[in-house]
């Protein structure tokens, strides 16, 4: 009787333990629900700068004597930052987070400036459109001083590996007016300022010098209309083995 009992008691203690492990089981199909995936945000478009126009004299102000910058809205964007460089001393001039596709901005005349869009939304990318210059005119000005030149090559904080002992210059320039152009290159190991002049008064918008391996060179570029000069910021390149 004994071993019958307790061959019951065991059988009951197998069903209850089948019985809570039943229940401690997820129901079918359960389980940790998955993360919802974060939407994807692409990136916004890039923007058409409409005025003012690029290359051009700009005497039209607004009504309050400000610059009015437009461009067409781009796709996939929440907001732009416009901003806004004086081309004599590269000091910058930013609006930010702007909702509409207009800024008036009050600047200095007889100065050029170039400007462009960037177009930003909540994602982490943004799309920057392309950059404009514009020379805002003085009051009674009838010639307009040439834009100051870009540097093409070598690029501005570059290495180059000379030819020969010698590499090219080349930059590029242009002017409110359309008038032809002639540049002055100035080029030293100090800082570009007091440089020796290697191409003077050339119509050529290239120059071939010769150069010291692991050397830095700074230069700028000084373009005149034949009535006004500008003058580029100083730029500089290191010459490797």
């Amino acid at each position: 009787m004994k071993k019958t009992a307790y061959i019951q008691q065991l059988a009951l203690t197998v069903v209850m333990s089948i019985v809570l492990l039943s229940c401690s089981k997820e129901p079918s199909g359960g389980g940790t629900t998955p993360p919802t995936p974060t939407p994807t945000i692409e990136a916004p478009g890039k923007a058409t700068l409409s005025t003012p126009e690029n290359n051009k004299a700009c005497e039209e102000l607004n009504s309050a004597g400000q610059v009015s910058f437009s461009w067409n809205a781009s796709t996939e964007t929440d907001s732009y930052d416009l901003k806004i460089t004086n081309l004599n001393n590269q000091q910058q001039i930013n609006q930010n987070d702007l909702a509409s596709t207009s800024k008036a901005v009050t600047l200095t005349k007889g100065i050029p400036y170039s400007w462009n869009i960037t177009s930003k939304n909540k994602g982490d990318k943004t799309t920057t459109s392309d950059t404009w210059q514009f020379y805002l005119a003085g009051d009674g000005e009838v010639n307009f001083a040439p834009f100051p030149a870009l540097p093409i090559s070598p690029a501005p904080g570059s290495q180059v590996t000379p030819t020969d002992g010698a590499i090219t210059l080349e930059w590029s320039g242009s002017d409110a007016d359309g008038d032809a152009l002639s540049y002055t290159i100035e080029m030293d190991t100090t800082d570009g300022l007091k440089g020796t002049v290697v191409a003077e008064n050339t119509t050529e918008t290239q120059a071939t010098v010769n150069v010291d391996t692991d050397t830095i060179y700074y230069w700028r570029i000084i373009t005149s209309d034949g009535v006004n000069s500008s003058t580029s910021i100083v730029y500089s390149f290191r010459i490797t083995l």
